[in-house]
């Protein structure tokens, strides 16, 4: 049986990993949980999968969670903040930690799983995208395994295996190309935050569905693809694939394509990574070829003097050092802003690409630590705080 810790276990990511260890208890066992401000669900959570550790955003909702497990004869100790997410990634005897919080704050409790020996499951892209330049180095030399969880790494990760050390030449980076694929900029200038929400294929949570409109989630996948597989950014293509169908495509030297198929679910890149090395049992649905999903598959290009995020991606993993954990604190500043109505959708990747420019201006610095990304994403997030109401 594995024991797994669970890092933001209320979100999308979260809610699927516990119903996985729900329908398999004789696989799966619970050591923590942790959330940010979904009390009422972890007092589910609790009560269904008894963790020894949980950790909430603050010292108010730690407190009703005490008196919630006194009341309910729960064992389980509450922690709160920062530190109380450190103590559920590395305090445990969990086999796994399951990245699953979004945000460069999920970044210190995954180092502090890696330098407790743990093996990780990575939802949390922002983690390789902001630190890969030390988390890749430290992760090696603990001989801890990242496992990927979006579902796009996934399928890369699983084309790979067998396949000899070396023979990888490219990756085709499928996307679903989100809502607003075929919009011309004018039209994007219009985009609400409604609008902006409704994902044509998957369910997610709200951030990353914002960044899948933008297209700006393709280009921190890209960055974290790149640190994952050990190939650089411009060997990696983005192909646009409406029907998110082939999850990922890898091209070997001798010109062979390998790709991974299935239905649009995250349960099954979920699945893949918690029972590493083996297969678990079909908890999902199967790909079926004579689906109406299935019975035309379509790849395109997409214009980058549109989905302007990307090309910023591309152009931050090239420049690297400070670049990419910049890009990515003011992307998350920047989406906030545009989730509240202070900016325009346009103007919120405007606004990334001018914190960018003003970074590189005032000197791109090297990632060695967790206090340095912090430091790049106090920096961004300033500067968009600063510059908000200019932007268009």
């Amino acid at each position: 049986m594995k024991k797994l810790s669970i890092l933001g276990s209320t979100g999308s990511i979260g809610t699927q990993t516990l119903e996985i260890v729900r329908r398999c208890p004789e696989d799966f066992c619970v050591e923590s949980l942790t959330c940010r401000s979904n009390i009422d669900l972890m007092k589910s959570q609790i009560s269904i999968f008894r963790p020894r550790l949980v950790s909430v955003g603050s010292a108010e909702a730690a407190s009703e969670l005490e008196i919630y497990c006194r009341m309910n004869d729960c064992p389980t100790e509450i922690l709160y903040g920062d530190a109380g997410n450190i103590s559920c990634a590395s305090q445990t005897d969990a086999d796994i930690v399951v990245a699953a919080m979004v945000g460069v704050c999920g970044l210190a409790p995954v180092v502090a799983a890696i330098e407790s020996g743990k093996d990780v499951a990575l939802a949390n892209k922002e983690t390789l995208v902001a630190g890969g330049a030390f988390v890749m180095p430290l992760a090696k030399e603990k001989g801890v395994k990242l496992l990927p969880v979006d579902s796009e790494h996934s399928a890369i990760w699983q084309c790979l295996f067998g396949q000899p050390s070396g023979s990888l030449d490219r990756i085709l980076l499928t996307a679903s190309g989100g809502p607003f694929f075929g919009y011309d900029k004018e039209s994007l200038q219009q985009v609400t935050v409604t609008q902006a929400l409704n994902h044509p294929t998957w369910q997610m949570g709200g951030k990353i569905t914002i960044d899948s409109s933008t297209m700006m989630n393709k280009g921190l996948e890209v960055i974290e693809a790149s640190w994952l597989f050990g190939i650089p950014a411009d060997h990696i293509d983005v192909v646009v694939h409406r029907q998110s169908v082939v999850h990922s495509m890898i091209r070997l030297r001798d010109g062979s394509v390998l790709a991974q198929m299935g239905r649009p679910d995250m349960m099954m890149p979920i699945e893949v990574a918690l029972y590493y090395p083996e297969r678990g049992p079909r908890l999902s649905n199967p790909f079926d070829p004579f689906a109406d999903y299935a019975s035309r598959l379509t790849f395109e290009k997409y214009d980058p003097e549109v989905f302007e995020a990307l090309p910023m991606a591309y152009h931050a993993s090239a420049v690297g050092g400070s670049l990419p954990a910049v890009m990515n604190s003011a992307n998350e500043e920047a989406v906030n802003a545009f989730m509240s109505g202070r900016v325009s959708f346009t103007g919120l990747t405007k606004l990334v690409s001018s914190c960018m420019t003003a970074h590189e201006i005032d000197g791109v610095f090297s990632i060695n630590s967790v206090s340095d990304v912090f430091e790049a994403d106090r920096w961004a997030r300033q500067f968009v705080r600063d510059h908000v109401d200019s932007a268009i």
